[in-house]
């Protein structure tokens, strides 16, 4: 293959494609950011990602039930609300505080008299 056919390689080929892969996580990071800023859902308090798993619960079904802009129960709602922010943290989140959403969806089902998940 002659030497004008290969294609480039050396930093600038490299440089291009992180470039652009860069720019699709910050849009990501925008869609998630604005998501949880100005959901429609229902208005969360400050912070409340921070907190034991037992408030976390209790600040979750308080938003919910006092929204008047949710489409389905208070309880999808909150459900919905702690699996997003689960989703969206991925691996970004420490395994401490996975642990405490998951303690949080169990306190939750408590709050609403729904049946525990099994482990």
């Amino acid at each position: 293959m002659p030497a004008t056919m290969k294609k480039p390689r050396g930093p600038t080929a490299s440089r291009k494609r992180t470039a652009t892969a860069s720019r699709g996580k910050a849009k990501r990071r925008t869609l998630s950011r604005e998501v949880t800023e100005h959901s429609d859902a229902m208005t969360l308090e400050d912070q409340v990602f921070k907190r034991t798993p037992k408030e976390i619960a209790r600040s979750v079904k308080r938003s919910a039930e006092r929204s008047h802009r949710r489409k389905t129960s208070p309880f999808q709602s909150a459900m919905s609300m702690l699996s997003f922010y689960g989703n969206r943290a991925g691996r970004n989140l420490p395994a401490s505080r996975k642990r405490a959403l998951q303690e949080a969806k169990e306190e939750l089902r408590k709050l609403y008299h729904r049946p525990t998940q099994a482990p």
